[in-house]
């Protein structure tokens, strides 16, 4: 699968995704949790453009222990549209993944699964072009509503769209907001939610993504 370059054949493509009944996963002991994540220019304001400077950066980690980090300079494929960010970000995040000298069991992605206009955001799409697992993981839906759950590690609460629930709040850590978690390719809720509470240990963020930020900036300043 390759990644598409214009919003009518991408939103083809995410229509395929939605409707493909991938063969479900389940997590095994000693899990090599992966993360992936892309920043671009500071100070730019607005959508963006296509041909941004991007630097993206994946890492694995099995416990507390690092496995494997990467990072890749790219740029942007598009401006910044909602419903559409795999134009933008698809090619830089699966390079950095692909760079990985090890790869993750599992991969949490800064991007929304089914909660998107047509069931097939980021997450799942970068699943389905690198044939791993993927969970997504952002600061607050898409387009899924739900109220937060109690303020207790590990307590959620749905996300709901049209009826169904496509993700869920989940508190991490007590006295901050709530993550919303996405299963995405091959991942359903449960599963999400677990791989996300194993790789927060206690964090709000989990450390995959925290630590896939931190070399994602650090290319980004050292480029300055």
């Amino acid at each position: 699968m390759t990644w598409p370059r214009a919003g009518d054949e991408l939103a083809r493509t995410q229509a395929t995704l939605a409707a493909t009944a991938a063969r479900p996963w389940r997590p095994s002991p000693q899990l090599a949790i992966g993360a992936c994540i892309v920043v671009f220019p500071r100070g730019k304001t607005g959508a963006g453009d296509a041909g941004d400077p991007a630097w993206a950066a994946a890492t694995v980690v099995r416990g507390r222990r690092v496995v494997a980090d990467a990072v890749v300079a790219g740029e942007a494929g598009a401006p910044y549209a909602p419903g559409l960010l795999a134009l933008r970000e698809g090619r830089v995040l699966e390079a950095a993944v692909r760079a990985l000298p090890t790869g993750p069991d599992v991969l949490l992605a800064d991007a929304t699964g089914r909660d998107h206009p047509r069931r097939a955001g980021l997450a799942l799409h970068l699943g389905a072009v690198l044939d791993l697992p993927t969970v997504g993981v952002t600061h607050r839906p898409l387009l899924a509503e739900g109220d937060w759950p109690p303020d207790v590690a590990g307590a959620r609460s749905p996300l709901v769209l049209e009826g169904e629930a496509v993700g869920a709040w989940l508190r991490t850590r007590p006295g901050t907001r709530p993550l919303a978690v996405h299963p995405a390719w091959r991942t359903d809720l449960d599963t999400a939610v677990e791989v996300v509470l194993a790789a927060s240990r206690g964090h709000r963020t989990p450390e995959p993504l925290r630590r896939a930020r931190r070399l994602a900036r650090s290319a980004r300043g050292a480029a300055r």
